[in-house]
């Protein structure tokens, strides 16, 4: 079953503002069970865990930051700059 655009987008933000900094507070504790390995084996775990959460969750990101594709193209908001030259007065 795929999800809405909608249910994409509420999900997303659930992840980031609620998953995220729970992700983060297992990973620091798992880390901290182990004696404290060299800063630099320390650093990589830590890369190597910032990127792992975003794995199963790409399919969610996709595409949320571009316009609703099952909206009215007329309902999208539009940039005040992109009017006609004749509009936009003579360049000072």
């Amino acid at each position: 079953m795929a999800l809405s655009y909608k249910a994409r987008k509420r999900l997303s933000l659930l992840v980031l503002l609620v998953g995220l900094p729970l992700y983060i507070l297992v990973a620091v504790k798992v880390v901290s069970l182990f004696d404290r390995p060299p800063i630099l084996l320390e650093l990589l775990v830590y890369v190597v865990l910032g990127f792992l959460w975003m794995i199963p969750l790409r399919r969610v990101f996709l595409g949320v930051g571009k316009p609703d594709p099952d909206a009215d193209p007329d309902s999208y908001p539009r940039d005040p700059l992109d009017t006609p030259q004749q509009k936009r007065g003579p360049k000072n």
